[in-house]
């Protein structure tokens, strides 16, 4: 039996990229039933995107989606970086189908603020080529993680996550540049929402 939601938040998804965990998010998908779901940016990966990488299982993601929609689920598909090409139609709606910058919903009588973050990314805002460099050497160490995972579960050592590591103490280094979560809050609080939810 599937679990009524009301609101499913999904951020950072990156399908078409081979970082996608797009089997087990179609087993998630499969096993609720949401009111509406907030793709919360990211969702295709057209920085990365490549004709020659869509498996099966991309796909999957999105015609169980579609399903949704016919069963009655709105999707939010908010724009962030990697799909920033969609800002250009962010007004557009098709049937249960909306593309916003951001969302505000109000739940349980209260506001409730839904963007991606990108908006307050150092990075993105003076040096969008390194974004997108590191996005590239990020999609790299995720094959190389893969190699390496395989090496260690056979001298029984177990699974790690190298582009994790690497990802965080990147970020802890530019945290005192550039901290965009005090800065979501205090517009948040300018602008009278209770909650914030981002991506990035």
């Amino acid at each position: 039996m599937k679990r009524s939601l009301d609101t499913v938040v999904l951020s950072d998804i990156h399908l078409g990229t081979v970082g996608c965990h797009a089997v087990e998010l179609v087993q998630y998908l499969n096993s609720i039933d949401p009111k509406r779901v907030i793709l919360n940016g990211d969702f295709i990966d057209m920085w990365n995107f490549r004709k020659y990488y869509w498996p099966d299982a991309h796909m999957h993601v999105i015609r169980t989606l579609i399903t949704m929609m016919t069963n009655g689920t709105d999707i939010y598909y908010l724009t962030g970086n990697h799909d920033e090409t969609l800002r250009k139609i962010s007004s557009l709606q098709l049937g249960p189908l909306f593309i916003r910058d951001k969302l505000v919903l109000e739940m349980n009588g209260e506001r409730v603020w839904f963007f991606h973050g990108d908006i307050f990314d150092i990075t993105m805002k003076h040096s969008k080529w390194v974004a997108k460099l590191g996005g590239k050497g990020y999609e790299f160490l995720i094959l190389l993680n893969r190699w390496m995972n395989t090496i260690s579960e056979k001298l029984g050592y177990g699974k790690f996550s190298l582009s994790k590591k690497i990802k965080d103490s990147v970020k802890q280094a530019v945290n005192f540049i550039d901290d965009f979560e005090v800065t979501a809050m205090e517009l948040a609080i300018e602008e009278g929402y209770d909650y914030v939810v981002c991506g990035q």
